[in-house]
């Protein structure tokens, strides 16, 4: 492929196809780094990226070369057929991907692995999949067994130096104190910066790829163990408070100090040792070279591409998860002596689930009410309350569990108006299993597709008296049948989080 100036039909061709699959992935990124619903820091990995870009780009190019513009083309057509597959399967996370593809065909073309100041571009590339909500996606497939690792590891290293320990599931008993590893504890946070870490680093030593697998995997190893050793300190902390002069270990700023020293040390041998010699990456853009081609030929394949670009932004969005037919259950016309209201569900949920699939109910019961939400479908429809309270304008704090009568996350949810509600949501299967944890159900979802889930929150007023509050969960719990179901996979463990 000849040389093409910037400013030529056949480049603007190609620009405006790329903007054309980029606009609502894009427009989907930026409001995950926007809507309070998502938890996501990813706006600073960008930030990250571009001052990589920028920090290559103010350096000269070291010889010049052949093959970038061909390269970049080729990555281009590939996030096109990634954008496909985004469009037709209505998964945005997929059009996430496509975005780190077209960042690898930016770098490539701006010949950032070639200058003075080198960057690889294709490590540019995964630093750019930090910007999706990646550590909530990591929380709900992979939290469960991140809990439990993470627990097992901490109490190995506590068994060392105390004899007073008990260690069961996620739960660590320690001097007589019960210490539950729950889900923000599972570690995702520290394994997104740890790995963050590396990819910045590998982006530029540009290692050969069996060298950074290797030192992935160190470093996937190193973050595990750092989790363990912040939850080993929190949980001593809890059982001898003497320990940390009489300190609150779970009260900020002392809670993230903990959480950050101990991911500084356990990234300390990366630094120290991680200093690959870079590998030579020309023979592989040799290899996906384009052969030269006319100037015509070059036209009409920029208008071939902006003709696919249109057509697939123009596909209709069939989502693959969407859940089958849930009949609503039956919700009590009473409980605790108050007759149920409806509610009718806001028009987003509404349009949501008839898109969707799925089913939500709303009852009031005089200042206290039920939520329930059926789904085959519990990646697409079951969440934790924060993660929609906070969307609504609520300002949320996770309370920790209990699993008695029933396992149970605990929320409390301010709004800016001065309503003050605590939030009690149990995840139950049409099998009969019941937990708090939002990735445990998901797992168990996974282990068996076929079935369906319900999330059950019960909405009370912080201020409601706790014998009337205990009467409303005692009711709800029998009549929708919460206290005969029996616990997923964890065992019952006492309320006392990290």
């Amino acid at each position: 492929m000849t040389r093409l100036a910037t400013s030529s039909p056949t480049s603007l061709a190609l620009l405006l196809a790329s903007l054309i699959l980029a606009y609502e992935p894009l427009r989907w990124l930026v409001g995950t780094w926007t809507d309070p619903s998502y938890p996501s820091t990813g706006a600073l990995y960008l930030i990250a990226v571009a001052a990589l870009v920028l920090w290559s780009m103010t350096s000269p190019v070291r010889q010049n070369s052949i093959g970038h513009r061909q390269m970049a083309v080729l990555l281009l057509l590939g996030a096109a057929l990634i954008r496909l597959t985004s469009q037709v399967l209505a998964i945005n996370v997929i059009g996430g991907v496509a975005l780190a593809i077209d960042v690898f065909a930016l770098a490539t073309l701006l010949r950032t692995g070639e200058r003075q100041r080198a960057v690889s571009p294709f490590w540019l590339s995964v630093l750019f999949l930090f910007t999706l909500p990646v550590e909530r996606i990591l929380q709900r497939l992979l939290g469960y067994p991140l809990q439990e690792l993470s627990a097992k590891l901490s109490c190995g290293g506590l068994g060392l130096f105390f004899s007073d320990l008990s260690c069961s599931g996620i739960r660590i008993g320690l001097a007589g104190k019960d210490v539950l590893v729950d889900l923000p504890c599972s570690g995702t946070s520290g394994l997104m910066l740890a790995m963050a870490f590396l990819v910045i680093l590998t982006a530029l030593y540009r290692p050969n790829l069996l060298t950074a697998v290797l030192w992935i995997g160190i470093t996937l190893g190193l973050a595990l163990i750092g989790n363990s050793l912040r939850i080993a300190l929190l949980a001593v902390g809890i059982a001898y408070p003497e320990s940390v002069l009489e300190a609150d270990v779970m009260a900020q700023p002392l809670h993230d100090i903990i959480g950050y020293l101990t991911l500084l040390l356990s990234m300390a041998p990366v630094l120290a040792f991680y200093k690959p010699r870079p590998a030579e990456w020309r023979a592989a853009q040799a290899v996906f070279s384009l052969p030269v081609m006319s100037r015509p030929l070059q036209k009409m394949s920029a208008l071939v591409f902006l003709s696919l670009a249109l057509f697939i932004v123009s596909l209709p969005r069939h989502a693959l998860d969407v859940s089958s037919s849930t009949g609503p259950q039956p919700l009590p016309l009473t409980l605790a002596g108050e007759v149920g209201v409806d509610e009718a569900l806001l028009p987003i949920e509404e349009q949501y689930f008839l898109q969707y699939g799925g089913h939500a109910q709303k009852r009031r019961y005089g200042p206290m009410a039920l939520t329930l939400v059926h789904t085959s479908s519990p990646l697409r429809h079951l969440h934790t309350p924060d993660d929609c309270l906070r969307g609504l304008g609520f300002d949320v704090t996770f309370l920790g569990s209990r699993f008695e009568p029933v396992p149970t996350a605990l929320y409390r949810a301010r709004s800016k108006t001065g309503g003050d509600w605590r939030v009690a949501v149990t995840f139950t299967s049409s099998t009969g299993e019941t937990t708090h944890n939002i990735a445990e159900a998901i797992w168990l979802w996974l282990k068996r597709p076929g079935t369906t889930w319900t999330s059950i929150q019960r909405i009370t007023p912080w201020t409601l008296d706790e014998p009337q509050r205990a009467a409303f969960e005692a009711a709800a719990g029998a009549a929708l049948d919460l206290n005969t179901r029996t616990s997923g996979i964890f065992p019952a463990q006492k309320e006392k989080r990290i």
